[in-house]
């Protein structure tokens, strides 16, 4: 802006509401909706969405449900600003004309979220085909609300899944996040952080993710610090001299155990100073040998409370090989990998009409066709219960809350309908999706992220190991409720019937 202060490009995108994080067409969709009524008098049509994720993650057995946090703090804030109505009034169609009208733009700018929102939990353990989230409410609201919701939970929901894979494959090892240089943009850097944090990471080296959302922050040096030195045991003292209560030294600037015996010497100064050398890092090389050798040296000078830290391109499934080799690795920073979901770049994550109604009519349920059977929708306003049994997760029922349910409980696989189990007509169950927004107004807060992570933690505890393991797991039930079941089939069934004329 010539002659004034060039706007913060920062300031411009993270901002008090993101209601234009969306896509053109759900504004295109909401402008046709409001032209109808304008036009035609037309019923405002109120729709139910499911937001839910078709396959598990890292051909996995499960995932963990995370970004209801972020979803909430949308629609707390959720507004068509002065800016953005400005913004949007400046858009040409193909013709040079303005894509909107001026009265749609007033409309914007005037309209409050009217939504209801029911959510799981974050934390919760949640698979494929289940909604994680069930919005209802005016259709072009719903369809303003599909993008961010969709960003928000199948990034976090990706990364809170690789996380806890990394502490399953850790066990009772401490894992810190340490993605931030290489995590996708700042808000990737920031939301990876805390589902990471979710997801079973012990800490997070992001100081900005530490101070926004209430994670533990963990630190050391880099080789830079050692290299602005001549020699590298000078480098060590001079450190531990400096941070006595945080001394872990990177060892492998040159020669790694080398570079374990210069930090045995800051480490037992430290000690006659009163003080306890916290441990070293190793960062490259053969980090089974590395690490083992590391420990009898540290061993031999009495440092046995000495942590072995270790980074470089760690996954669970290398930290997996390393402790089947025996290394004696205590803490392991995971960061590429972690924060960049490494090796399924996105979850896939969907957001689809259900039920719809125009007015005061009743709700008419909607199904989308496809010729793979994993993309057929399922029609319904619908609810998961999930089952235990002798304290484990035995399976979940999706079914409609509009129809009654059978006494002798049982799910029917959608993508194979032989495959079905029953559950005991007592078995212990909970529904899953509970009530988070009312008329466009947060009702339930989310949990405070230490609470979020021990549910993650607790369901765990719950699913059976088999569904855990990360080659060729056992796949947990999920299905729809018989009488759900059978709608959807005669769904399809008149559907095709009419497209092939069948009783005209």
């Amino acid at each position: 802006m010539a002659g004034g202060k060039t706007q913060n490009k920062l300031d411009m995108i993270y901002r008090e509401d993101l209601s234009m994080l969306t896509d053109l067409y759900q504004l295109t969709m909401a402008y046709s909706a409001w032209k109808a009524q304008t036009v035609d008098g037309a019923q405002q049509k109120t729709g139910v969405f499911d937001l839910y994720f078709r396959s598990n993650p890292f051909r996995g057995g499960y995932a963990v449900n995370c970004g209801l946090s972020s979803v909430l703090d949308l629609i707390e804030t959720f507004r068509f600003s002065e800016q953005d109505c400005a913004y949007l009034a400046e858009l040409k169609g193909g013709d040079g004309k303005a894509l909107f009208d001026s009265g749609f733009i007033k409309f914007l700018s005037d309209a409050k979220l009217s939504v209801d929102i029911d959510a799981i939990d974050e934390g919760r353990i949640v698979f494929a085909n289940e909604p994680l989230l069930r919005v209802q409410g005016p259709v072009w609201q719903c369809q303003l609300l599909e993008t961010p919701l969709l960003n928000f939970i199948n990034f976090e929901t990706l990364v809170a899944t690789k996380a806890a894979r990394v502490k399953f494959a850790a066990g009772t090892d401490a894992v810190l996040e340490f993605g931030l240089r290489r995590a996708q943009g700042v808000s990737g850097a920031l939301s990876a952080a805390r589902a990471a944090y979710v997801g079973g990471a012990d800490a997070t080296s992001n100081i900005l993710a530490g101070k926004v959302h209430g994670i533990p922050v963990r630190g050391t040096h880099a080789h830079s610090w050692v290299m602005s030195y001549d020699d590298e045991r000078d480098a060590f003292m001079q450190f531990a001299a400096a941070m006595p209560n945080n001394s872990i030294f990177l060892v492998d600037t040159y020669d790694t155990l080398e570079g374990v015996k210069n930090a045995i010497e800051a480490g037992l100064w430290l000690k006659s100073q009163g003080h306890k050398m916290a441990g070293i890092r190793l960062d490259s090389g053969d980090l089974a040998y590395l690490s083992q050798e590391s420990r009898k040296l540290l061993d031999q000078a009495g440092l046995t409370n000495a942590k072995i830290v270790a980074s470089n391109d760690l996954d669970e499934n290398l930290i997996q090989s390393l402790k089947i080799q025996g290394a004696k690795i205590d803490i392991w920073g995971v960061g590429t990998k972690l924060v960049t979901a490494y090796d399924q770049p996105a979850l896939g994550g969907v957001f689809k009409l259900v039920a719809l109604k125009d007015g005061d009519s009743d709700w008419k349920y909607r199904i989308k066709l496809s010729e793979q059977i994993a993309k057929v929708t399922t029609p319904g306003i619908h609810q998961v219960r999930r089952f235990k049994a002798d304290g484990l997760f035995a399976g979940d029922m999706i079914y409609d809350v509009r129809q009654s349910l059978a006494t002798q409980p049982m799910i029917v696989d959608p993508n194979d309908p032989t495959r079905r189990k029953q559950f005991g007509a007592s078995s212990e169950f909970e529904d899953l999706l509970k009530p988070v927004v009312r008329n466009g107004k947060v009702i339930k807060r989310d949990d405070s992220i230490e609470t979020v992570r021990a549910r993650r933690a607790s369901d765990l505890q719950q699913l059976h190991p088999t569904s855990q393991r990360f080659l060729n797991p056992h796949l947990y039930p999920v299905g729809l409720e018989p009488s759900l079941h059978e709608m959807k089939i005669q769904m399809i069934q008149d559907i095709r019937n009419r497209k092939m004329g069948v009783g005209a």
